[in-house]
């Protein structure tokens, strides 16, 4: 990137990365998360930095952010560390390991990828954790800001082509295009285009298809891994839930 627009861009991080004012909704806690997390997983989070704005706009989602779940890939942690068990890709740190107390107190949500063999696992993973230390895609961020600033409403079918403005560079990630590289390596889907095609079989000339095409992951947005068919939503409060035992408080007179 050229020296100017990376130092515009680093400031434009150190801007945009400051959190907003206003009281996050926390799903769950950070235990019952840890509990519920299983490796493969993608954590969605409800972000609450001004760049979250520009994403949740271009999206029309309330998921601005994404991390990963590798387990114990990094191994145990230090004394008196949380284990850094999420990969994600920060616009100031760039691509690193975080514990699941990054993201206390906000919104988040689970999805978990189904059928994927332990290998595929490993795979996911590997490649994951090979890009911890990886640059934030700076260019990314200079695309996304400008819609923080008074702008003409832009059409919907534009929204996901701007999110894939990148600088192309394979060592810079966002997000959600980081975790989709990733799931990428198995051809695992997410939201894949689907064509329909013949089938070229002599005995039915009348047979048709469906073909799944994988969609470049930069691409692919925070709210693709919540209404992927693919992926199944989990709630960690449901495994021990029980309505009777909530305590409510008494009606006004």
């Amino acid at each position: 990137m050229n020296p100017v627009l990376h130092w515009f861009g680093r400031r434009l991080a150190d801007y945009l990365s400051k959190p907003r004012r206003g009281a996050q909704i926390a799903t769950y806690s950070p235990a019952l998360l840890t509990a519920a997390l299983k490796p493969g997983d993608v954590l969605l989070v409800d972000g609450n930095t001004r760049i979250s704005i520009a994403i949740k706009y271009l999206t029309q989602s309330t998921w601005s952010h994404a991390a990963f779940c590798i387990g114990d890939a990094l191994g145990p942690p230090k004394p008196g560390e949380d284990a850094r068990i999420l990969v994600e890709a920060d616009v100031r740190e760039g691509v690193r390991a975080v514990p699941v107390s990054a993201f206390a107190g906000m919104h988040t949500r689970i999805c978990r990828p189904v059928g994927l063999s332990q290998e595929d696992l490993r795979k996911v993973i590997d490649f994951a954790v090979s890009h911890i230390g990886g640059h934030y895609d700076l260019k990314n961020v200079i695309d996304l800001a400008r819609y923080l600033l008074p702008t003409p409403p832009v059409p919907v079918r534009w929204r996901r082509r701007m999110l894939a403005f990148g600088s192309g560079d394979p060592t810079r990630a966002i997000c959600s295009t980081l975790i989709a590289a990733a799931f990428e390596q198995v051809r695992y889907p997410i939201l894949p285009d689907v064509t329909i095609e013949g089938t070229n079989d002599p005995a039915c000339l009348d047979c048709h298809r469906e073909v799944m095409h994988i969609r470049h992951h930069s691409l692919y947005t925070p709210r693709d891994f919540d209404i992927s068919p693919y992926f199944e939503v989990v709630k960690p409060t449901l495994a021990q839930f029980d309505f009777h035992r909530l305590v409510w408080a008494d009606p006004p007179a």
